[in-house]
């Protein structure tokens, strides 16, 4: 079953073409990455996809439904895991996670969470005492907690400690082994290659090759660009 098709996806800013024909799908169950040089046009996509931004001529559906027609439908079903992003700074880590938690309306394991991304003893302090790696756990959290059936990540290792990230790396696979979906997009090959089923090269807004055996990923990106 194919959880997001997109088809001839465009969307420019003045005269810069930040997207110029993406066609795409991605199935179930798959961790699938976008690729490319910052500039290239994956923030855009991903702002498209989630129903942050519309595009100016293409389609999307993601679980059947167009984000840009309806936006909180298809995020009602979606994780968001955004590039740039910090929690309320005047909320406490544990508020935070108590607010995402009743927006959701589902309940979230504080304590696991807490455990697994080692946050003890900082979800007292307001968010803007936390470090920006400590931020970013809380975003990671409330991006998966809620077992979607999508979860989309811009660059998502940004500001983690080497521990954090290789934790990180299992929930993502670990979404994608209980029959998940993941969709990154990142300019950082190991990452692509570590836990990706299959890689887009995204240059200048166009999709230039799917890489389906992603071993050896940097020399196959190279000989792309």
């Amino acid at each position: 079953m194919s959880l997001i098709e997109v088809k001839g996806l465009k969307k420019s800013f003045g005269d810069v073409k930040a997207l110029d024909g993406i066609d795409l799908e991605v199935e179930e169950g798959e961790i699938v990455g976008v690729l490319g040089p910052n500039g290239a046009g994956k923030s855009t996509l991903i702002q498209i996809l989630t129903g942050q931004m519309k595009s100016d001529a293409g389609t999307a559906e993601i679980l059947g439904i167009d984000p840009s027609e309806n936006p909180v439908e298809a995020r009602e079903k979606m994780g968001i895991l955004p590039e740039r992003e910090d929690p309320p700074s005047f909320l406490t880590g544990s508020e935070y996670l108590d607010f995402v938690s009743d927006t959701r309306d589902t309940e979230i394991d504080k304590q696991a969470w807490i455990e697994r991304l080692n946050m003890e003893g900082k979800m007292d302090s307001q968010t803007r005492n936390l470090s920006k790696g400590e931020r970013q756990k809380l975003m990671i959290t409330q991006a998966f907690f809620h077992d979607p059936e999508i979860v989309f990540i811009d660059e998502p290792l940004v500001n983690l400690d080497p521990v954090v990230q290789e934790e990180a790396k299992k929930v993502f696979k670990e979404r994608r082994d209980n029959g998940g979906t993941v969709f990154l997009c990142t300019h950082v090959i190991s990452l692509a290659e570590e836990v990706c089923d299959r890689v887009f090269f995204l240059k200048d807004g166009k999709i230039t090759r799917e890489i389906t055996e992603v071993e050896n990923l940097k020399e196959k990106f190279l000989e792309d660009q």
